[in-house]
């Protein structure tokens, strides 16, 4: 019987290739999301052979952001993004001004319009919070500092890129360009400008006024019925429904709209159970999103304009991690930040495709300037890996040729150490406390309230900042290294509280801190259950599980333990 079957086809086709090839590059030591967009350039209308239906792809794929997005949301809360802000809005902002301005600088050079420079400028200024993902969980580094401070620095870059593509079409008549009929309304630029911020701002505050209590209620009334494929068809149509919605009502894009909806649910205590439930969704689309973007892509644009695909990809490699590079380092972070920052956004992905498709249709951009942004995205996305894995020993270079990196380093961050005026109290007998996130502002409160000493390491500059000001002792760094907790005087503390997720660093950090003060009691804090058996099993202090409600016997615990 003969069938139209466009839809199982191309996931066929789509999830067949990517295996196939994404096996070949982990045996050949390539990482496996190169295969993936080799397999996009196979099944696509590029090539010969075998093509599925490039709309479903795309539209599959989109499937996979979101759900990539709402995972990320999970495990970063709105604290998260406003401990990071004092670099990513900045640097963000400054980053994609310098980027959009060599991308028109070259697109000048080549004789386009300046409309069309700075859509193609735009678009090579924006990196994809996709690929960074999937880097930053290949490394473990999803929930380090640096893993948030670039994951926010990407979010301010999306939120940026959505006022634009809002703006584009009523600008585009003042660029050269022409208006699409919906645009030609005669609308003001600033009341455009007013709506998209206000649609925006309305969002948001629903999300965290309505969406706050709604959805981890919805979660717990799912949960109680025990059924597993009911919990998991939850958190989908949460994640699915939560986006399309943002997208239709407020015209926030997919992937922002499924983020901040995994942030809101975060605050409900089956937040790792639904992070887990929808890792195996998560992955297979996530591929969908690479063979897509291959599908795009034209090779022939590598023969008929080789020096202009090579001028896009040092704009995109180069020129914008040199920039974050410097934004990172003038803001006084540590070399390794700076240098995974500038790994992050050296590649190009799913808004800037959107916006030169935007420019293309506004008869701004023309369409060489697609492919090569097509160009750039694929080589950049393959290369980004390699630019990961060269962190560590590009550090260890420059810090040994580089006498003013070493002196950089040496002079060290001046949150790094506590201030000669911190009062003796908080020395003597004090809690050392690991992480200042959801559980440890708990405890730290707890801890206040009756009079108990702390001092807090964190590693996030604008918490160590913030708290200073307040008058509490703190100190900026990874307790996992002796220099930090030596900071925190964790000699005479009497004890150590982690709420940290890096059960390796835990480890570590327990074993320097009972190096220095062999009395010294530990409290831990684990993330899942089965990390609370595994920890308890090693019986290297007293262990809780790690949410909110957890968290205040955890901190009495603490508090009866002082008493005693």
């Amino acid at each position: 019987m003969d069938h139209s079957i466009p839809l199982i086809t191309t996931l066929a086709e789509g999830f067949g290739m990517a295996l196939v090839l994404g096996f070949v590059a982990e045996r050949i030591k390539v990482p496996a999301l190169v295969g993936y967009l080799l397999a996009g350039i196979l099944i696509g209308p590029a090539t010969p052979g075998v093509v599925a239906d490039v709309k479903l792809a795309s539209e599959l794929s989109e499937i996979g952001v979101m759900l990539l997005m709402f995972g990320v949301g999970l495990h970063f809360s709105l604290r998260d993004l406003l401990d990071v802000k004092r670099l990513a809005v900045p640097g963000a902002v400054v980053q994609m001004t310098l980027a959009t301005a060599m991308g028109m600088l070259i697109a000048w050079w080549w004789g386009w319009s300046w409309g069309g420079g700075l859509v193609f400028g735009l678009s090579l200024s924006c990196a994809s919070t996709v690929v960074l993902l999937k880097a930053l969980e290949a490394r473990g580094a999803l929930e380090t500092q640096n893993g948030r401070i670039a994951v926010g620095w990407l979010v301010v870059e999306d939120l940026a890129t959505v006022l634009v593509l809002v703006l584009l079409p009523p600008l585009a008549g003042v660029l050269g360009g022409h208006v699409l009929e919906q645009s030609a309304t005669g609308t003001a630029l600033w009341l455009t400008l007013g709506k998209t911020l206000l649609e925006v701002a309305v969002f948001i505050a629903l999300m965290l006024a309505v969406g706050r209590r709604a959805l981890p209620w919805l979660l717990w009334q799912v949960a109680r019925t025990g059924s597993r494929e009911l919990f998991t068809l939850a958190v989908v149509a949460v994640a699915i429904g939560i986006a399309y919605g943002a997208a239709q009502l407020f015209h926030v894009s997919f992937a922002l709209g499924a983020f901040f909806a995994g942030m809101v649910m975060r605050e409900s205590e089956f937040s790792h159970r639904a992070a887990q439930e929808s890792l195996p969704l998560r992955d297979a689309f996530s591929v969908l999103f690479f063979v897509a973007v291959g599908m795009l892509f034209d090779p022939a644009i590598l023969i008929r304009e080789p020096l202009h695909v090579l001028g896009v990809l040092l704009i995109i490699m180069l020129g914008k991690s040199l920039v974050s590079l410097a934004l990172v380092l003038l803001l006084r972070y540590p070399l390794t930040t700076a240098l995974t920052v500038s790994a992050s956004l050296a590649q190009i992905g799913e808004f800037s495709f959107i916006l030169a498709g935007l420019g293309v249709a506004l008869g701004l951009l023309p369409p060489e300037g697609m492919s090569l942004v097509l160009a750039g995205a694929i080589l950049s996305i393959a290369l980004n890996p390699i630019l990961f894995a060269v962190i560590e020993p590009l550090r260890r270079v420059i810090l040994a040729r580089c006498a003013l990196a070493r002196k950089l380093e040496a002079s060290g961050d001046p949150y790094a150490e506590l201030p000669e005026s911190t009062a003796r109290k908080n020395l003597d007998g004090q809690v050392v406390l690991v992480g200042y996130g959801r559980v440890g502002r708990h405890i730290a409160a707890e801890l206040t309230a009756h009079a108990i000493p702390i001092v807090v390491a964190d590693q996030s500059r604008e918490v160590v900042e913030d708290l200073r000001q307040q008058g509490q002792a703190a100190v900026l760094g990874d307790a996992a290294e002796p220099g930090v907790l030596i900071q925190a005087h964790i000699a005479h503390a009497a004890m150590l509280v982690a709420t940290v997720s890096d059960v390796v660093g835990m480890r570590k950090m327990v074993d320097t801190a009972r190096t220095l003060n062999p009395q010294i009691e530990i409290v831990l804090v684990a993330q899942s259950e089965d990390e609370m058996r595994m920890l308890r099993d090693e019986n290297i202090g007293e262990v809780f599980l790690g949410d909110e409600q957890l968290a205040r016997g955890m901190a009495g615990y603490v508090r009866t333990r002082f008493a005693q």
